[in-house]
């Protein structure tokens, strides 16, 4: 399918004949950036491919990792999309695709045939691609989805990361420059610069960096501190949409009501809205295009506060309508949580896991979604004494309430746990390995109806 390039026409998207256009479509996390929600592992990416090489051998590890990277996502999960009227695929990667540690600046080629495909398979089916760097080397905030085993970004403090960063993008500009099927570039997921003074310069020289060799396409930029801060921003750049994350706390918080009181707060569609205005006061005030990059409820399994979530959800997407905002929901594909399609539990490749999942369960090692509700009795003396003892502590970016379960359970219970879930695939031949990697295509994986209706009638209303 031939593709319009799309441009910036005053606070809209628009196509080559100048016709305003929505993007409307989801994340593809867990792909070429692995996160622990969504494919079922502890900890951050690069310590559950280290764990599962141990127990896999080369070989496995390998026939692995190629099944799941071909099979997440192909002409069946495009053709999917594009049945309920979606036109746009955010994608989010990691740096390790393209480059390795030990020999910085040095790019592969296989990340770049991995893009290249997924982006063809979109295009054949009206779909647009937006990439996504999601994990840069020094990791640009402080959690598991930028594959940062620390809670510390020191993408900030070391100008030989940025300087990688800077490279790639260069070299991703110059091979996508004349492709239309890409919508833009998003050069950096959620950056959390804790000075607030890098990130300014850092933009600066990515966005000159790029504009030498590619002019056309859009850039897309995360405001700091997680895409909810803009005070970084000036004038607005050329072709340029700034783009918020948009979770309602109803959606994510597993005890919650909608409309009603979650976490002692009262949610309705009204106080959804005032907080999508708050937190897309820049693009409103400039003039600019408005893209919610995120957002997207947590299943339960409840069928009240699924459905609930599907209210919610039905809500944000009137809201956005009425504002002109264009979006990508998180995320596309899982084993349950979030995913439009998902592994069932009677998957083999679940079912090799269980013991870890249960483990992760117990301990509550996942931040998305999961609950601290059976490692509480560890928990609360130490928020009580950090508390007492450190009253004025309010680590960046979201304080003490975020931090001890930072790194009590997303690290220090989660990298063991890691080492656990690698030892689910001891004994596994490599044949078995690829067997259990194709779980994740479409075929083999359900859809959640109620999503896929959702959206539906949203896009042909």
């Amino acid at each position: 399918m031939t593709m319009s390039w799309l441009r910036i026409d005053g606070d809209r998207l628009a196509d080559e004949r100048g016709e305003g256009i929505a993007l409307r479509g989801f994340g593809l996390g867990g792909w070429m950036n692995m996160e622990n929600f969504i494919t079922g592992y502890p900890g951050t990416e690069s310590q559950v491919r280290a764990a599962m090489k141990t127990a896999l051998g080369e070989d496995g590890y390998r026939r692995f990792f190629d099944r799941f990277l071909r099979d997440f996502f192909t002409d069946d999960d495009a053709a999917l999309l594009a049945s309920l009227g979606l036109n746009c695929l955010r994608v989010p990667f990691n740096y390790r695709h393209f480059e390795d540690d030990d020999a910085p600046f040095e790019l592969k080629e296989t990340g770049f045939q991995q893009l290249d495909r997924l982006i063809a398979v979109c295009a054949r089916h009206g779909i647009y691609t937006i990439l996504d760097l999601h994990a840069a080397p020094g990791h640009q905030n402080h959690h598991w989805h930028s594959d940062n085993p620390t809670h510390q970004p020191l993408f900030w403090t070391h100008r030989h990361f940025q300087d990688r960063v800077v490279h790639l993008w260069e070299a991703l500009a110059g091979r996508y420059h004349d492709n239309p099927a890409v919508a833009g570039y998003n050069p950096l997921n959620e950056p959390a610069d804790e000075s607030g003074e890098v990130i300014g310069p850092f933009y600066a020289r990515l966005e000159r960096a790029i504009r030498a060799v590619d002019r056309r396409h859009i850039l897309f930029l995360d405001g700091n501190r997680y895409s909810s801060d803009f005070s970084v921003f000036g004038e607005p750049v050329d072709n340029a949409v700034y783009t918020a994350h948009d979770y309602a706390l109803p959606g994510i918080a597993r005890d919650s009501e909608y409309p009603g009181i979650t976490r002692g707060e009262f949610f309705d569609r009204d106080v959804v809205e005032k907080t999508f205005l708050r937190r897309t006061e820049f693009m409103r005030r400039t003039g600019t295009p408005i893209w919610i990059g995120e957002f997207g409820p947590i299943y339960t399994g409840d069928p009240r506060r699924d459905a609930a979530c599907a209210d919610l959800l039905r809500d944000q997407l009137d809201i956005y309508r009425a504002h002109g905002a264009s979006w990508s929901l998180w995320t596309y594909k899982d084993i349950g949580r979030q995913g439009l399609a998902f592994v069932p539990p009677e998957s083999p490749y679940l079912q090799q896991i269980k013991p870890s999942l249960e483990q992760k369960e117990r301990l509550g090692t996942d931040s998305w979604g999961g609950s601290d509700a059976q490692v509480r009795h560890i928990l609360e003396p130490i928020e009580t004494l950090i508390a007492d003892e450190f009253p004025d502590f309010a680590p960046y970016p979201w304080g003490q309430r975020q931090w001890i379960p930072l790194l009590i359970r997303n690290i220090m219970f989660a990298e063991p746990a890691a080492e656990r879930f690698g030892r689910c695939f001891e004994g596994v031949t490599p044949a078995q390995a690829e067997d259990l990697a194709s779980a994740f295509a479409l075929s083999r994986c359900t859809v959640r109806t109620e999503l896929a209706e959702v959206l539906k009638a949203h896009v042909a209303a």
